[in-house]
């Protein structure tokens, strides 16, 4: 009975540990405890970006495909060219996991390559053909696949730079004291390639 008397309500038994929550939480915040997962889910978001805007272009290339074809359907090995590139570039996927591993990160570039690569021989084969280049189908998509290049390298800089600061952040002070004790299993992100090709989209003329 006198021990039951003299026990602390739940409420104040709790007390402790919801002052040390209030006091705690903003110290660990002030010193940079949420610059490693923020900066992470930031490169995040740049990398679905960059996805959004590759697959934005993939969209657009079947129809550029057979609107050329109606045109130049002799050209039958470019076409075939682009449609097999197209494919290889959309089997490869490279999801927030999988943004660790180097090897991964450059296969799906070296698809992406291979089918930018592939449409700069197709817009070269259109310039033969005066009215094809002045169909408005094809003008329309001349704009579509312009304006989409340029997003994809926008997008690209932009995750560049957030790979950046997320890795400096498990590199340097405060960040690396938490990368070595509360995130131990983060690990530096996958780098895209910066040249300077890839800064520049590439020009689309029709």
């Amino acid at each position: 009975m006198i021990a039951e008397r003299f026990s602390l309500p739940s409420a104040f038994r709790n007390l402790p540990a919801f002052l040390m929550m209030v006091f705690v939480l903003p110290l660990l915040a002030g010193c940079g405890y949420n610059t490693i997962p923020t900066a992470e889910e930031n490169a995040h978001a740049a990398w679905s970006e960059v996805l959004n805007q590759y697959q934005r272009r993939a969209d657009l290339i079947p129809n550029l495909v057979e609107t050329v074809k109606g045109y130049a359907s002799h050209e039958k090995d470019t076409l075939d060219a682009v449609v097999e590139a197209r494919a290889k570039a959309t089997q490869i996927t490279v999801t927030p996991d999988t943004l660790k591993d180097p090897e991964a990160l450059k296969k799906f570039q070296d698809a992406q390559a291979g089918l930018t690569s592939a449409l700069s021989r197709l817009i070269a084969v259109s310039e033969a053909y005066p009215d094809l280049k002045a169909n408005q189908n094809f003008l329309a998509l001349q704009a579509q696949l312009e304006g989409t290049e340029n997003r994809i390298a926008v997008a690209r800089r932009d995750y560049i730079e957030a790979v950046r600061v997320y890795n400096t952040g498990l590199k340097t002070f405060p960040g690396v004291l938490w990368a070595a004790t509360f995130f131990r299993g983060n690990k530096p992100m996958a780098e895209f390639a910066a040249n300077e090709s890839s800064q520049t989209p590439p020009v689309v003329k029709f």
